[in-house]
């Protein structure tokens, strides 16, 4: 089965080897039929921290890595392979 791919912005980048990042995305309402948006944070292994807080990144699934570590960071040529 094929790792999911996510598209967000950092939002933390405090912790080491570690980023926060804000995955946002629109669904339809069920009653009112508007579009909302919807967020949710993960924390992300950055292994060279390279990343800062604005950079637009993809992240991966991987096997677990911390409690709660359960998402990588890749390059953008390795998300759209």
């Amino acid at each position: 089965m094929p790792r999911r791919v996510l598209q967000g912005t950092v939002v933390s980048d405090k912790t080491d080897k570690t980023v926060t990042v804000l995955v946002e995305r629109r669904v339809m309402h069920p009653l009112y039929k508007k579009i909302i948006r919807r967020s949710k944070r993960y924390a992300a292994h950055d292994e060279a921290n390279k990343h800062k807080v604005g950079d637009v990144v993809f992240i991966r699934e991987c096997a677990p890595i911390s409690k709660t570590k359960r998402w990588e960071v890749v390059d953008a040529a390795t998300a759209q392979a």
